[in-house]
């Protein structure tokens, strides 16, 4: 069966499905969104990658909002190729704007998520800084981040299949000749880091917490 989300935000197309949740014991020390792998290859806000982020940021004081991408889950409308995807990510900033309006946002993606919430985030300024997991640089123009002058986190296995590690330094100095660029490569993990998620945990409390 499915699992449910515990929220949902209105939207033009209906209804995103959300789950939100908020730090332990520690001081809420801003907000995050996390966006999930693509829709049409089973990705969805409860993968196990974004789970893992979504409990770092977590961890590191932040009150941290999941979505399903419309057309995932109990989200209604189809999935738009990226476009309505973006549509879907500026709700979800928008309900932590709206929610949490003194509070720092943090705009988390992993793979088609971060290629979408790299998009978004760069030009919102309610975004203070990006995370960029399993950045699908074979798949996808990354170029407009060149532009880029928000700290991002870049945080990639060295035998990704879908982001070259070669093309995704070489982004990276680019887009560090404008802004705090930061790539953290984890020897051994494939796109998905399926035995390195606990060192994909970490390194996100701590590049946040920095």
């Amino acid at each position: 069966m499915y699992p449910a989300g515990n929220l949902f935000i209105p939207v033009e197309h209906g209804r995103l499905e959300a789950i939100l949740k908020e730090p332990g014991a520690q001081p809420v020390t801003g907000v995050a969104l996390v966006l999930h792998p693509h829709p049409l290859f089973g990705g969805t806000m409860h993968n196990k990658v974004v789970f893992r982020a979504a409990s770092a940021l977590n961890d590191a004081g932040l009150i941290v909002l999941r979505i399903n991408f419309r057309g995932v889950g109990q989200s209604t409308g189809e999935h738009d190729e990226g476009r309505g995807e973006r549509e879907d990510a500026r709700a979800g900033l928008d309900y932590l704007a709206e929610n949490y309006p003194s509070q720092k946002i943090t705009l988390c993606g992993f793979s088609f998520g971060a290629r979408v919430g790299l998009e978004v985030g760069m030009t919102d300024d309610r975004v203070t800084r990006l995370i960029s997991i399993g950045t699908p640089v074979d798949k996808y123009d990354f170029s407009f981040l060149e532009d880029s002058q928000k700290p991002i986190l870049f945080v990639q296995g060295d035998r990704d299949e879908f982001g070259n590690i070669d093309r995704l330094h070489e982004l990276v100095d680019r887009v560090a000749l404008n802004a705090a660029a930061e790539l953290h490569v984890i020897k051994g993990a494939g796109h998905f880091f399926d035995n390195q998620l606990d060192e994909l945990k970490r390194v996100i409390t701590e590049w946040v917490e920095r």
